[in-house]
């Protein structure tokens, strides 16, 4: 399982403090230092069945100076993950990957069930 993080994001540390304490493995990756690459990020979006918008930070300082919100729903799917492969603090966070699992955010709820932590 993939990890990828800010580590000053209250919310990735609270999601790693969750996965630690849930003892679940995984290898952590900082989101800026080793942004998410094109490659990488077509893959896990087309193996998600999230949408591509919920791939973006859209509460993040760069997603409100690039003015995404009006831009995004003009641009093509290839245009909006070469821009997310660009900026990791254009990336939702934090991001779990695990096979066909991917999760971004941190929704207690969801990953307790998408990562079978009760059971």
């Amino acid at each position: 399982m993939l990890f990828l993080e800010y580590p000053k994001c209250a919310t990735c540390q609270k999601a790693k403090k969750w996965l630690d304490g849930h003892g679940i493995e995984y290898t952590d990756r900082h989101i800026v230092e080793e942004n998410p690459t094109y490659d990488e990020l077509k893959k896990w979006y087309e193996g998600s069945a999230l949408a591509l918008k919920k791939f973006f930070n859209t509460s993040g300082k760069l997603y409100k100076e690039l003015q995404l919100k009006d831009k995004l729903p003009v641009m093509s799917e290839e245009e909006q993950l070469r821009l997310l492969a660009t900026d990791g603090m254009l990336v939702k966070r934090p991001l779990i990957v695990d096979g066909d699992t991917v999760l971004t955010g941190f929704r207690e709820a969801e990953w307790t069930e998408k990562l079978h932590a009760g059971s």
